[in-house]
């Protein structure tokens, strides 16, 4: 019996080895080796930085649908908006080179060229790059020298229509604002604003499209603010690449950005910024600003430039 059960077990063991080795010719046969699909090609992301124009959230929303539209139009580049909490942080990463697209105030547009940027486009409306300032219709407030001891706003010390324009014309009008008034920088145009509107500020400095935009939205700021004195205009926000940027893609955004006004899609886009177009621009675009700054540096306050 003993040897009997040796032999079955060694017969079924052999069988079973067999078995396995047709398994493996079998698999080994028909085997194919799966092969990856053809990698897709990442796309590009550009930066487009836009100076504080207004505060983070409504930035995005009023540039977001621009960049949306590049993204579609030319192939294998994502654009991407990128708001900054105010004007130090964007001249940060202005001049950091961080952006490989920009949409600076006109005296960032002037100092980025020193790092790296050059002027390819502007938006247009220049009559709308003026400073004016804000007072409550309740204030008392008629003429420049009653400001003398009061606090007025600004956005920041780098904003040029909206604070520099602004004393300027408060020092040609013969306030000292460096003695007269006390200064407070509030970091966007809307804080600004609404220091007026409050009554934490006897007046405040802005620059229209904000002033339109927000009066739409909250109708009781013109009901109880008035634009008491406004400023020459200058040359309106620039257009900026960095130099390393190809030309290729440089001349696409261009032919996007200045037919905008052309079509209703793009005059939808338009709206939101009070702007009716982007228009070409170069550094000769940008000489009126240079002598203001000039101006500006040795009759009101230092500044780089």
């Amino acid at each position: 019996m003993n040897t009997i059960h040796q032999s079955c077990f060694a017969i079924i063991f052999i069988i079973q080895i067999l078995l396995l080795a047709a398994c493996d010719n079998h698999q080994s046969n028909n085997y194919v080796p799966e092969y990856g699909k053809t990698p897709i090609k990442e796309s590009t992301r550009y930066i487009i930085g836009v100076h504080p124009l207004h505060n983070p959230q409504r930035l995005h929303e009023i540039f977001g649908p621009l960049a949306a539209l590049l993204t579609k139009k030319i192939d294998g580049v994502d654009f991407e908006i990128e708001a900054s909490r105010n004007y130090a942080a964007f001249d940060k990463k202005l001049y950091s080179g961080k952006f490989e697209f920009a949409l600076p105030n006109p005296y960032q547009t002037i100092l980025s060229l020193k790092h790296n940027y050059r002027i390819f486009g502007k938006m247009g409306d220049d009559d709308n790059f003026r400073g004016i300032i804000l007072v409550r219709k309740d204030s008392g407030i008629n003429k420049v020298s009653d400001l003398k001891g009061k606090v007025v706003s600004f956005p920041a010390q780098t904003a040029l229509a909206a604070t520099m324009m602004p004393q300027y014309y408060l020092h040609e009008k013969g306030l000292d604002v460096n003695q007269d008034i006390e200064i407070k920088y509030v970091g966007s145009q809307e804080s600004s604003i609404m220091n007026v509107f409050l009554g934490n500020v006897a007046a405040g400095a802005t620059w229209p499209p904000p002033w339109q935009a927000l009066s739409k939205e909250k109708p009781r700021l013109p009901e109880e603010l008035e634009v008491m004195w406004e400023t020459k205009p200058l040359p309106n926000n620039g257009l900026v690449v960095r130099i390393d940027i190809p030309q290729n893609i440089v001349d696409q955004v261009s032919a996007i950005l200045f037919s905008l006004h052309e079509s209703e899609v793009g005059r939808v886009i338009l709206k939101p910024m009070e702007l009716t177009q982007f228009e070409s621009a170069s550094n000769e675009t940008y000489q009126p600003v240079n002598r203001f700054l000039i101006d500006f540096n040795l009759k009101v306050r230092n500044i780089e430039y």
